[in-house]
């Protein structure tokens, strides 16, 4: 009878745990739009521009984030989230995926 209660519990707990990871396997999965990217690619420059102001390529980056602000502005979305991530690269950043 002992032994039958411990069976149930490890199965209990068991199926408890992998519901609990699923649940959260769920919740990275969960992906963006690309408006959304766009927002997120031009804060990122944004953020970038002020913390190497000093770099060369400032003005360069400014104009392909103007530029991929016009294309996300347009529903152009895949080609403003490529001149957004253009721009982080001139500056040395890695654009972030928040979604990973």
């Amino acid at each position: 009878m002992q032994r039958i209660s411990i069976i149930l519990t490890g199965a209990l707990l068991s199926i408890s745990l992998v519901t609990a990871a699923v649940a959260a396997s769920n919740v990275k999965a969960t992906p963006t739009t690309r408006a959304e990217r766009c927002s997120d690619l031009n804060r990122q420059v944004d953020e970038a521009i002020e913390t190497h102001a000093a770099a060369t390529q400032v003005t360069a980056a400014k104009a392909l984030q103007r530029k991929g602000n016009r294309y996300c502005a347009k529903k152009k979305e895949a080609q403003g989230i490529r001149m957004l991530a253009n721009a982080l690269k001139l500056l040395g950043v890695t654009p972030v995926d928040p979604g990973q």
